[in-house]
């Protein structure tokens, strides 16, 4: 496998429970998202796809061509939408993609290495945590079309529920927290 495996960040979310732009928040100085890009960065992976709101400016630390931004200009679309956009950027040398939530600024880059170290029998390798499936998500080209499965918020979730013998499951021994709310942020600063 010698093609790039590339990143989609999806941060379009409409921030309801934040209650404002959860993706400027800050966490030691930088933005959640700029948390993440820097982790895909980090992790090697090659192009890196946000997808953001309409309104939300590139930080100048991410330039194309490494980093393709995407507008989501239907952020009540969901998840799926946001991962529709995601993949549908995708340059053709991008033999997989790792799915990554733009509110999980505290992502082990371990998490990322164990995915792509787990490639090559199955097309879907997923983080489990305590029995249940976590981003981040890790997808080969071959099923890139799966991403159409996709429903509302339930990413792909529901996609690889439904075909667990595409999955490999990579086992975490925890979890990492999502921002969703304010107070989840205050936590993560207080820790």
């Amino acid at each position: 496998m010698s093609g790039s495996v590339a990143g989609i960040v999806l941060a379009a979310g409409e921030s309801r429970r934040f209650g404002g732009r959860k993706q400027l928040a800050t966490l030691d100085r930088r933005t959640l998202l700029e948390h993440v890009l820097e982790l895909a960065d980090h992790a090697g992976l090659d192009p890196i796809v946000a997808v953001v709101p309409v309104w939300l400016t590139r930080p100048p630390a991410f330039p194309e061509p490494r980093h393709i931004w995407v507008r989501n200009p239907h952020p009540a679309g969901g998840m799926s939408h946001s991962l529709r956009l995601g993949f549908a950027a995708l340059p053709p040398r991008a033999e997989a993609a790792v799915v990554l939530l733009g509110d999980q600024p505290t992502l082990p880059a371990a998490q990322i290495a164990a995915l792509i170290a787990a490639r090559g029998d199955r097309p879907l390798i997923a983080t489990r945590v305590d029995g249940h499936p976590t981003p981040p998500v890790l997808v080969e080209r071959t099923h890139f079309d799966l991403v159409g499965a996709a429903v509302g918020d339930a990413g792909l979730r529901d996609v690889l529920g439904q075909h667990p013998e595409w999955v490999k499951v990579v086992a975490m021994h925890e979890g990492v927290p999502d921002i969703d709310t304010r107070a989840d942020l205050d936590a993560l600063r207080d820790r």
